[in-house]
């Protein structure tokens, strides 16, 4: 592999940066310790930072040898999972409840690494923003920063994403042009029926057996309303209702969740569940409210940009380590908001099958939002790698 050799020297340093954030995780809007490690680095390395963006977004500003006008964004998570933590080796979350289960220790940490040095051999023309962004487990931080100015204080032609990707091999990346992961929205509906004796159905008006009935229906918008070729989800996740085995309730309420590749076939689900659910409720004599929130929009790779991406991949892993035909998922990424502003990319790296894990993780899998997960340090020279010679090949190109 084609790496970036002071930062293969820099590994052990970097990853107990890494490993102390992953001791100490914080939530949403909460990573005041973690924005200051950050920042401290960074001012370190002799970076000028802008704090506040996002709440607590940290944003390092990094300027080459001379300015040709061109400037890139380097974008890094930093929030933990509201998750308790099941490893128990020397870096396993000392906050109760907290955890970084989904690797956003190890995405700051490899931007922490390629910031270093590109402060360090600033042998490049344009300027770098590398952004340590909070709130992406589904609180909007990546509009957050944008509504508080980020593309205005740190403008920017093009941004870029990276997120670990386990299941995948290590020294191997995933990229496609067009929709990388799923939009994100969630639903609602409750059913007002009339209580009831259970052995007296007949004087009531029964809710969950509405609710049954439309959860059934619903499913009929997937299989019969939607264009096949268009993938989308709609995942009935709750159904709460009642208190007692002898009492029909007046009440039931239903959520889940919507995934979908793209705004027509979101726009066409939220439609036919909005029929559904008032026809459906009054057939069955019951009063329906729905709501419907669209959290995230899909996460779209520009083809250009994916492009050179790609390239940049191979030079640093040969084509066999470039998976031009990775398959999308329908897991969700507040990054979408970014790609939405500029132009951009956003690539998975293979974090592997959880062999890297030391002595003390716990029983599960090391796959994403699971307790047993552990990022793998040995991605921290790769993936910063990666950063540094994706900004100083894009710097240097034509526009």
């Amino acid at each position: 592999m084609n790496l970036v050799e002071p930062i293969v020297a820099w590994q052990s340093e970097i990853s107990a940066i890494r490993r102390d954030i992953h001791a100490h995780p914080e939530l949403a809007y909460e990573e005041v310790r973690t924005a200051d490690v950050v920042a401290q680095k960074l001012e370190s390395w002799g970076i000028p930072i802008h704090r506040g963006m996002g709440i607590t977004g940290v944003v390092g500003t990094i300027h080459g040898k001379t300015q040709n006008g061109r400037a890139i964004g380097l974008r890094a998570d930093m929030d933990a999972l509201p998750m308790q933590e099941l490893n128990t080796f020397d870096h396993a979350s000392k906050n109760k409840g907290k955890m970084h289960a989904c690797g956003h220790d190890g995405h700051t940490a490899m931007l922490l690494a390629a910031a270093r040095y590109l402060a360090g051999h600033r042998n490049f023309d344009g300027t770098v923003h590398v952004i340590f962004q909070p709130a992406e487990e589904g609180f909007s931080g990546a509009k957050k920063m944008i509504d508080d100015g980020l593309f205005t204080k740190c403008p920017m032609d093009a941004v870029f994403g990276m997120h670990n990707w386990p299941g995948m091999a290590v020294g191997t990346f995933g990229v496609i042009p067009g929709p990388m992961m799923g939009s994100s929205n969630t639903f609602e509906i409750t059913l007002e029926g009339k209580g009831a004796h259970a052995a007296m159905p007949h004087l009531g008006i029964d809710p969950v057996m509405a609710a049954v009935q439309l959860a059934l229906s619903l499913q009929t918008i997937i299989s019969r309303d939607l264009d096949p070729l268009d993938p989308a989800v709609l995942s009935i996740t709750q159904i709460h209702s009642g208190s007692a085995d002898n009492v029909i309730p007046n009440f039931a309420t239903m959520r889940g969740t919507v995934r979908t590749f793209s705004d027509k076939a979101l726009d066409l689900i939220e439609k036919r569940m909005t029929e559904i659910t008032h026809l459906g409720s009054q057939a069955m004599n019951c009063k329906a409210e729905f709501a419907f929130h669209r959290k995230y929009p899909a996460t779209v790779n520009h083809p250009k940009e994916t492009a050179f991406c790609a390239e940049v991949l191979k030079t640093i892993v040969g084509e066999h380590g470039v998976n031009q035909s990775v398959r999308p998922s329908m897991g969700s990424e507040d990054f979408a908001f970014m790609l939405q502003e500029k132009p951009g990319c956003y690539v998975w790296i293979g974090n592997g099958e959880g062999d890297h894990r030391n002595p003390g993780h716990g029983l599960g899998p090391c796959t994403l939002h699971n307790g047993s997960y552990d990022f793998n340090d040995d991605l921290i020279p790769l993936g910063a790698s990666y950063w540094v010679q994706l900004a100083q090949r894009w710097l240097a190109s034509a526009a």
